[in-house]
């Protein structure tokens, strides 16, 4: 297997020390998992065809995956992830944060360049709680390994680069990163639907979960969808080499009423997260919708954060919940009978794109005071 390391451009500085060290590395993995199987022609020939697509997706009360699926089939390759690792300067600790982006981003969400690296969440779990951070581009996503944007980057096969990854970092297999005795996953969406699945899968697999931007909540997910207006991405210039079958938000607009919310960002971020954002595969949306749908029978700490305004998530008002319920993430209390704790934070003002927001800093002390208070703090 051959590892690709280079030193990150985006290390902190605090004062005149260095706040924290980072490599980029590129892992090699190679992976197995049972995916849906469509008719090929199902991959739209042009946006009229992905706008069609979209509707049938976020029609209310039809399973168009369901009327889609014609079988599954094993899909065993070999892969290239994109990621990043990041400890302070004094020394890795004993714990390490897996983070996982969600639809729309790579894993510059979790240290996001804007104003100075004012919103990173990694310059704060390890600058200023200690943790180190393992950030990767989904598969499919980003600087990470390409492939058949139907039936091949599903959600269960980025699962699967998830588990591989993340059993790689407990017997410390990844080139120049210390072998950890526990195992964080922080995820965003996509990413936390993804952490959600790994762990019902493989309970022991983690040492706390953090989930951000989720609920168990399927009834709005056709508001985000036609929100953020897509088209193939190979429209766009950054993105003429992908096959049709890989879908970008058409204007900044869709970025806007998907991820933000009135009064909680910055205007000049806007068409900087357009410009850089990323597309998302005909086979993660056709596939995302039963990935969480089973019991998640963990025993470590769970924490899901949301913001009040999330729109995928809560139709926009995640307080809008079932009677004998605060919010609308509650109720995957049920999913997460064993979890010690379980407990859900509500931010109040923010939406879905909860690093983007001005309300960041709340978020991110939600979710590390979390882990901290209940075992998990770096040592």
């Amino acid at each position: 297997m051959k590892f690709t390391t280079t030193a990150a451009a985006f290390a902190a500085i605090t004062g005149t020390a260095l706040a924290k060290k980072c490599q980029n590395i590129t892992v090699p993995v190679t992976i197995s998992a049972r995916n849906g199987y469509f008719d090929p022609a199902l991959v739209p020939a042009n946006d009229v065809d992905v706008t069609n697509i979209i509707l049938d997706l976020g029609q209310l009360g039809k399973n168009f995956t369901q009327m889609e699926l014609k079988s599954y089939k094993t899909v065993h390759s070999s892969y290239e992830l994109a990621t990043t690792y990041c400890a302070p300067d004094k020394g890795a600790p004993n714990v390490v944060q897996v983070l996982t982006h969600g639809v729309g981003f790579d894993r510059s969400y979790w240290d996001l360049p804007f104003n100075n690296y004012n919103y990173s969440y990694v310059n704060v779990a390890v600058d200023h709680y200690g943790y180190a951070t393992f950030s990767h581009d989904r598969l499919g996503i980003g600087m990470s390994s390409k492939g058949d944007p139907l039936n091949e980057i599903q959600v269960l096969l980025e699962v699967a680069a998830l588990k591989a990854l993340t059993n790689m970092l407990r017997a410390g297999h990844i080139p120049n990163v210390p072998k950890f005795q526990k195992v964080l996953h922080v995820g965003h969406s996509f990413g936390s639907i993804m952490s959600y699945a790994l762990t019902a899968q493989h309970p022991t697999i983690s040492d706390g979960l953090g989930l951000t931007g989720f609920s168990q909540n399927g009834s709005f997910i056709a508001e985000f969808l036609n929100g953020n207006n897509f088209r193939q991405a190979n429209a766009f210039p950054q993105f003429a080499q992908l096959p049709k079958g890989y879908f970008a938000p058409a204007s900044e607009q869709g970025v806007q009423l998907s991820f933000l919310s009135p009064g909680d960002f910055d205007p000049a971020l806007l068409p900087v997260f357009f410009k850089s954002g990323q597309p998302v595969t005909i086979g993660e949306l056709l596939t995302q919708g039963g990935a969480a749908g089973a019991p998640n029978p963990i025993k470590a700490p769970v924490h899901i954060i949301t913001g009040e305004r999330d729109v995928p998530f809560c139709g926009g008002n995640c307080f809008s919940a079932p009677t004998g319920l605060q919010s609308i993430p509650e109720s995957s209390k049920a999913m997460f009978k064993n979890a010690c704790p379980f407990k859900v934070s509500i931010i109040d003002g923010a939406a879905h794109g909860l690093n983007l927001l001005y309300s960041h800093k709340e978020t991110y002390m939600s979710i590390l005071d979390f882990f901290v208070q209940n075992g998990v703090a770096p040592g």
